[in-house]
């Protein structure tokens, strides 16, 4: 079982910057896509950011694109989610996930585990 932390999250202001944290509990090799994803009240889960562990490879949305930067630590077992330019529409809790495979992906049913979450909140 492979667990997930989540930390970095808190209050900030319009155009402000966070950096989310996510470190695994141990390091299992066939885990090697980790993606960002949040969710706003009343809305469903999005997707943000996703990176290969092995070969770095990343995609966002569209509404994080030039903003957001998703990088990882392999040695520390641990991604990050470098946040720039932040608007009120990005407050939601963020969730760290792991995938088995290849590929890069989106789709929040495509992640066997999550992390706990944690809260991000930009004031206007």
């Amino acid at each position: 079982q492979v667990q997930l932390v989540e930390s970095g999250g808190g209050l900030v202001q319009t155009g402000g910057s966070l950096r989310l944290s996510c470190t695994a509990s141990e390091r299992t090799f066939s885990i090697n896509v980790m993606g960002w994803f949040r969710q706003a009240p009343g809305k469903e889960r999005e997707f943000v950011a996703t990176i290969s562990r092995s070969s770095g490879s990343t995609y966002y949305a569209d509404s994080v694109k030039g903003r957001f930067t998703v990088s990882r630590d392999n040695a520390k077992n641990t991604v990050y989610l470098q946040m720039n330019s932040l608007k009120p529409e990005d407050t939601a809790v963020y969730y760290c996930a792991a995938a088995f495979g290849l590929q890069i992906r989106s789709g929040a049913h495509e992640y066997r585990y999550w992390g706990q979450g944690t809260q991000v909140t930009v004031s206007s």
